[in-house]
């Protein structure tokens, strides 16, 4: 693996981990078994980095996001499909966390590909649901938009219930009721 690739990989670890904050450029090279010329040859600095490896993350959470929304299925499978897939419940979700970053939060630069992630999953979502609706799943007057920032909101309050707890069942309790609820709004 290249060096670059190795820096951008651990970063998007360590912010994960420790947040931005926490996540220092030692850490960074140690992580990724780089020297520090070779952290900066690559990377203007730690801000650059972490915007890479912030916009990595998203990438990769949409992609594995998109495996659910374009399978087959009617809308309820394909949106519980997405709720219940594997993850690492624990350590929260890798952009759900920076939203707890203030230094995240307060740069544009670093906090855009997180709102960016977000903005795109929630369109999924209401496209899904709008199909629903359309094929006769749905009934007519759910609102595709704010049903799919419900199922954002209860997705991201789960890993944060969970934790609080150290367990991974009040994030199971969230996806499981979602998708109940789901279940009883489709026909």
């Amino acid at each position: 693996m290249e060096t670059a690739e190795r820096l951008i990989r651990s970063t998007q670890e360590l912010l994960w981990e420790r947040g931005y904050v926490g996540t220092s450029p030692k850490a960074i090279q140690l992580a990724a078994e780089a020297g520090q010329g070779s952290m900066y040859h690559h990377f203007s600095g730690k801000a650059e980095l972490a915007r890479a490896a912030i916009e990595r993350s998203g990438a990769e959470l949409r992609a594995a996001a998109e495996e659910q929304f374009a399978g087959s299925g009617s809308a309820t499978e394909r949106i519980t499909s997405y709720l219940q897939r594997d993850r690492e419940v624990l350590k929260g979700c890798r952009m759900g966390r920076l939203t707890a970053d203030p230094d995240v939060m307060a740069d544009p630069v670093l906090r855009a590909p997180v709102d960016e992630t977000f903005t795109w999953i929630r369109a999924r979502l209401a496209e899904i649901i709008a199909e629903g609706k359309e094929s006769g799943e749905y009934p007519a007057g759910l609102d595709p938009d704010r049903t799919a920032a419900t199922i954002a909101a209860v997705l991201q309050g789960g890993y944060v219930l969970a934790r609080a707890a150290g367990s991974d069942e009040p994030f199971g309790l969230a996806v499981e009721g979602l998708v109940d609820l789901l279940k009883g709004v489709a026909s």
